[in-house]
C-alpha cells in the first residue's frame, strides 16, 4: 500500500470540446486532497476516451478511491458508463459520486450497484476525510464524516449535513493537472481567450426551484481580496486570459462587500460575464457602477423567471416584474447587456402564464432591444431534493402529468437518462405540457432568436444573421409565431447559436 492516499477524479463528458471550461469543482477538490495525499483529474469534456483513460490510470497506479462529479441531465449517462467500467475492471476500488445530482437525489444515486458513497453539498472537507478513512481501512470513521451518505449492510445511512464552508483554496488552483490549461481558454464575444473562474460560492437567497439553494441552503462566501487578485494575476499573466466568465452562483451580493472586489477587477480590466439579480444591480450606487464599468462588465445573466408577481412570490424569488423592466433600462444606460432568463409553462395556469410571459418579453425588448432572452420550461425540484431547511415549509400543489396522474420521479440513475427526464433536468420539457403548447413555445423562441440573434454567436456570418432578422421581423411584429417553416429551414443552414444549450 502507498504511504499516502491517491484519488482519481473524473469529470464525465457533458459538453463539446469547444464549450469545455475548467472543471472548477474538481480543481478545488484536488487542492484539499493533495494536502495529505495526491490526486489526478481526467476531464471527459476534453478527453473523449475518458472511460478507457480512467481504466488505464487505475492500472498505472493504486487508487484509494475514484471520485466522479455528476450533474443532472446529459452527464448522467457518461457517469454511469465510467462507473460501470470501473466496477467491472477494478471491483475493489470504491466509487464516490459527488456534485449536484447525488446531493439532490442521494438515495437514487446510492441505489446503483456502482456507487459506494455519495457526498452531499460541498466536498472539500468531506472527501478528504472519506479518503483518509478508506486509505487507513478504518470503517469506524465513516459515521463521523459529515455530508456523507453510504450503505451499511445494505441500509442507506445519511450522516449529518456539513455546515457551509467559507474556506477557499489557499493556493492557485492546480490547472497543470489538466495538461495544457490554455486549451480551456475559449473564443467568446468577451475576448479571444476567455477563462472560467469562480470567486464566490453559494447564494444567500432561497428560491424554491433552484439547485444552488438546495446545495447551499441560503449561504454564500465571498473571496478574500488577496485571493481574487492572486487568481486574476495568474489567469491574465501566466495563462494569457483576456476575459473572464465568472461562474459565481450570484456575483453581486451586498454592495459594501462587492466594492473591494470590483476595485481589484477594475485594475485588471478583463471583460467579464456573471450571474446577477435585478434588485442587486438596481441598488448599486453610481460610484459602484463606475467601478463596474471600469472593470468591463459586458453581460449579466439575470434570472427574471416570470412576468407574474404571484409566481415570483410562490417560488420565493424576492424580485418583481417591474424590477426586471427597470434593470433592463439600467443596463442599457450602463452599457451592460442583460441576459434575462424566463421559466414558462408552470404546472398551474400553464398556457395563460406562458402567453403572459411572451408579452412581457416583447415589452423588455422595447425597453432594451439588446436584452438577451433565454426561455426555459419551469421544472421544479421534487420536495425530497430541496435543502433540508426548506422541505415542507409551504404546501405546494402536487405535480401531475397530462393525464392528471401524480408525477413519479425516477428512482435510479438509469431512469434519469431517459429523454423525458434529461429534458426535465435541462428545463426543456415537462410532463404536463401538451404537444400544442410545446410547439407554441418552440415557435415563439424560433421567431425571437431569429429576429434578435444573440451577440454571443461568433460563428454565424453577419449577413446570415441580418437576413434571418429581416425574415423574422414580420412574424414578430404581427405575433405570427405558429409554424415558422421558413425560419426552421434557414436555421438548418445557418445554425444560430442557442445560449441556453451551449452557454457562453
Amino acid at each position: 500500500m502507498n504511504h499516502t492516499p491517491h484519488t482519481l477524479l473524473i469529470n464525465p463528458t457533458i459538453t463539446s470540446r469547444s464549450s469545455a471550461r475548467f472543471p472548477l469543482a474538481l480543481l478545488h477538490l484536488s487542492t484539499t486532497l493533495d494536502r495529505d495525499g495526491s490526486s489526478r483529474i481526467i476531464d471527459g469534456n476534453m478527453d473523449r476516451d475518458f472511460v478507457d483513460k480512467t481504466l488505464h490510470a487505475l492500472d498505472e497506479r493504486s487508487c484509494t478511491a475514484v471520485g466522479i462529479s455528476v450533474m443532472g441531465g446529459p452527464q448522467i449517462e457518461p457517469a454511469i458508463a465510467v462507473s460501470q467500467a470501473i466496477r467491472a475492471h477494478r471491483p475493489d476500488v470504491p466509487i464516490v459520486w459527488g456534485g449536484y445530482f447525488p446531493t439532490l437525489y442521494t438515495e437514487t444515486a446510492l441505489r446503483a450497484p456502482y456507487v459506494d458513497y455519495a457526498i452531499r453539498g460541498q466536498g472539500e472537507d468531506s472527501m478528504p476525510e472519506l479518503i483518509a478513512a478508506l486509505h487507513a481501512g478504518d470503517t469506524a470513521k465513516l459515521p463521523t464524516i459529515n455530508g456523507l451518505s453510504w450503505l451499511r449492510d445494505g441500509e442507506l445511512v445519511h450522516n449529518a449535513s456539513r455546515p457551509f464552508s467559507r474556506n477557499g483554496p489557499p493556493v492557485v488552483l492546480p490547472y497543470d493537472k489538466l495538461g495544457d490549461p490554455r486549451r480551456y481558454l475559449a473564443r467568446t464575444f468577451l475576448g479571444r481567450r476567455t477563462a472560467a473562474h469562480q470567486a464566490s460560492v453559494g447564494c444567500r437567497f432561497r428560491c424554491t426551484f433552484c439547485g444552488v439553494a438546495a446545495m447551499f441552503g441560503g449561504a454564500t462566501a465571498l473571496p478574500p481580496m488577496a485571493r481574487l487578485e492572486r487568481d486574476l494575476q495568474y489567469l491574465k499573466y501566466e495563462l494569457g486570459a483576456d476575459s473572464i466568465q465568472y461562474f459565481d452562483h450570484n456575483f453581486f451580493d451586498r454592495e459594501q462587500d462587492m466594492i473591494p472586489l470590483l476595485e481589484i477587477m477594475a485594475r485588471y480590466e478583463l471583460p467579464w460575464w456573471c450571474y446577477a439579480r435585478a434588485d442587486a444591480l438596481l441598488n448599486l450606487s453610481e460610484s459602484t457602477w463606475k467601478l463596474v464599468r471600469k472593470s468591463k462588465l459586458r453581460m449579466a445573466y439575470i434570472g427574471a423567471e416570470s412576468a407574474s408577481p404571484s409566481m415570483l412570490k410562490e417560488i420565493r424569488k424576492g424580485t418583481r416584474p417591474d424590477q426586471t423592466l427597470a434593470v433592463a433600462e439600467l443596463c442599457r444606460r450602463q452599457g451592460v447587456i442583460p441576459e434575462l432568463s424566463f421559466m414558462v409553462a408552470p404546472p398551474e395556469n400553464t398556457e395563460e402564464e406562458t402567453e403572459h410571459t411572451f408579452e412581457f418579453i416583447r415589452e423588455l425588448k422595447r425597453v432594451n432591444p439588446q436584452s438577451e432572452i433565454i426561455v426555459y420550461v419551469y421544472t421544479p425540484l421534487p420536495e425530497s431534493s430541496k435543502h433540508e431547511k426548506d422541505r415542507g415549509k409551504r404546501a405546494s400543489t402536487p405535480l401531475r402529468d397530462q393525464q392528471g396522474e401524480p408525477l413519479v420521479f425516477p428512482s435510479t440513475p438509469e431512469e434519469w437518462t431517459q429523454k423525458q427526464w434529461v429534458d426535465y433536468a435541462c428545463h426543456a420539457d415537462a410532463p404536463w405540457l401538451n404537444d400544442k403548447l410545446r410547439r407554441r413555445i418552440h415557435d415563439f423562441v424560433t421567431v425571437l432568436r431569429c429576429r434578435y440573434p444573440t451577440v454571443q454567436d461568433l460563428r454565424s456570418p453577419t449577413w446570415a444573421k441580418r437576413t434571418l432578422a429581416a425574415a423574422a421581423s414580420w412574424r414578430y411584429r404581427l405575433r405570427r409565431y405558429d409554424s415558422p417553416w421558413e425560419l426552421n429551414l434557414a436555421n438548418r443552414i445557418v445554425r444560430l447559436r442557442m445560449p441556453q444549450v451551449s452557454g457562453l
